[in-house]
């Protein structure tokens, strides 16, 4: 099997992607058009692999570090590649452009896929002729250290196209789900927006204070759904599993459900009461900090997860 990936763009999500490819023993070309981008993201990768060795998330630093090849040409970057995966700005012309080059410059047998959050592959795949190897692989942000990578297609992606997409992504170590049809936002950002959105509304309201709300996720439902997800909550949370727990709570949620959703509090006013309420904002090292720590948390994290599921 060809072991070869081209990262499109050095940029956050690039550079992590690149040393998830690197750390399960493939080749990766990783492309950015700013040399200094380049430079920068050379040292960052090899700090957090080293970090990733120590945490037992990467074998070998220095190999994985070796099998990356910093390139300032796009060609070079797919030639030979059988994974090539973009990860440009949230722009559908953009998207665009880089997959009519794409599609003319990769191997014919190359999956080509994209790290955007919100724009389905339809959109900017359809007049690309090689339109059946393309699909959308969404992960979370960090993806080097959180696993899950949403897959999927558009209309004319080939079930083929997922399959093989399916096996890469758990062949290097990630968790691959399948969005079985295109919809707004994919899965994990609707269930993300519809938590924050919540959120927003119980701090604009003056329900909760942003720290209080906070903690309510990481010291309350986070822990349980750090390995467990929703249904596996509720199948335990009553006597008689899911259906007893609908039919415990349905009156509520019912309830909650006909609440308007108020999506105004993601605008004008209502944003600017909840940025008061959160205080001042960071400054660019107390920001960095804070993605340091974050960092460390998930590696720590996913440490306990990996060691906890082989001994359990």
């Amino acid at each position: 099997m060809n072991k070869t990936a081209a990262m499109i763009g050095a940029g956050l999500i690039g550079r992590s992607w690149a040393m998830v490819f690197a750390r399960a023993g493939w080749t990766v070309q990783l492309y950015d058009s700013d040399p200094g981008q380049l430079t920068d993201v050379r040292a960052y990768i090899g700090a957090s692999l080293v970090e990733q060795q120590a945490a037992g998330i990467c074998d070998d630093a220095v190999a994985a570090q070796a099998r990356i090849e910093y390139v300032s040409s796009l060609n070079t970057a797919v030639t030979g590649a059988a994974w090539v995966h973009e990860h440009l700005p949230e722009q559908v012309a953009l998207k665009l452009q880089i997959f009519a080059q794409l599609d003319r410059m990769a191997e014919g047998d190359a999956i080509l896929a994209s790290s955007t959050s919100a724009i389905p592959a339809s959109q900017f795949t359809e007049k690309v002729a090689g339109r059946a190897r393309c699909l959308v692989a969404h992960p979370v942000n960090p993806p080097h250290l959180v696993p899950v990578v949403e897959l999927c297609g558009a209309p004319w992606t080939a079930p083929a196209t997922i399959e093989r997409a399916h096996a890469i992504m758990t062949e290097i170590g990630q968790v691959p789900i399948i969005v079985r049809r295109e919809i707004d936002g994919f899965i994990l950002n609707r269930l993300q927006g519809a938590l924050l959105t919540e959120a927003m509304r119980l701090v604009e309201e003056g329900y909760v204070s942003p720290d209080d709300l906070d903690k309510t996720i990481k010291d309350g439902l986070g822990l349980r759904w750090s390995f467990m997800g929703p249904f596996e909550t509720i199948e335990l949370n009553a006597p008689g599993g899911v259906a007893d727990y609908c039919a415990r709570y349905s009156d509520f949620y019912r309830r909650l459900a006909a609440d308007p959703g108020r999506p105004e509090v993601w605008e004008g006013e209502h944003v600017a009461r909840v940025v008061a309420a959160l205080g001042a904002p960071l400054s660019p090292s107390e920001r960095a900090q804070r993605t340091q720590r974050r960092d460390r948390r998930l590696v720590a994290l996913r440490r306990h997860k990996s060691t906890s599921s082989k001994s359990e």
